[in-house]
């Protein structure tokens, strides 16, 4: 597990240690795509190998915006943490996954990266330039046996910081994301596993939607 505070992470790591998992926290700020080197090096210095990367950075304060507010300095920094992190750290495992015949990267994205979203821009189009470049890998590596899948989420998730301050009242622009459903971090979970197993497809959206979204083409 990856994240800025470790405090945080270690006492996840003492939780899932608890309850039989083995788990090891490492701090590095994913706005800085020049730490990943370090990063990698890190984890494969812990566990021998890296079979799985999941890259989801959805924290509490993602500054979704109206589309004719936003500006070029706030997509340029939202611009590091995706797509460019990612990229960086698809690139560092990728070698050693297809000499292997196996391995998978999966991300995270909020739904406007699929389907844009009035008032809840900002967000959205950096990360749908990711989507866009695991979608291309999806499609490069098809015959390698390294699987890349995203999960997208139209809704907020349960024991979050980001649910617990809508709950409260108190996220910005509450009024438009309590239109979204709460979901369990189970749930999304079990999506993940069932993606990382059948692979069978390179996006799902959860809840599914009641409207297709568009084709990735």
């Amino acid at each position: 597990m990856v994240a800025r505070r470790k405090n945080r992470l270690d006492t996840l790591v003492e939780r899932l240690a608890g309850e039989g998992v083995e788990a090891a926290a490492f701090s590095a700020d994913l706005s800085e795509p020049a730490e990943v080197p370090a990063l990698i090096s890190a984890v494969r210095d812990r566990f021998g190998r890296i079979d799985v990367v999941e890259y989801g950075p959805i924290g509490d304060d993602m500054p979704f915006s109206p589309a004719a507010e936003l500006d070029a300095a706030t997509l340029e920094g939202l611009s590091r943490l995706l797509p460019l992190t990612p990229v960086e750290v698809f690139r560092a495992v990728l070698p050693e996954m297809t000499a292997r015949g196996d391995g998978a990267l999966m991300m995270t994205t909020v739904y406007s990266a699929v389907r844009p979203m009035p008032h809840l821009s900002g967000v959205g189009p950096v990360m749908a330039a990711a989507r866009n470049h695991l979608h291309s890998l999806h499609g490069e590596l098809a015959d390698t046996g390294v699987y890349t899948g995203t999960l997208s989420v139209e809704a907020g998730i349960a024991r979050s910081a980001m649910a617990e301050a809508r709950m409260g009242g108190t996220r910005t622009g509450s009024a438009l994301l309590n239109a979204f459903p709460i979901v369990d971090q189970n749930d999304l979970a079990e999506r993940y596993w069932d993606m990382y197993t059948t692979r069978d497809r390179v996006e799902r959206i959860h809840p599914e939607p009641t409207v297709p979204a568009p084709d990735a083409g």
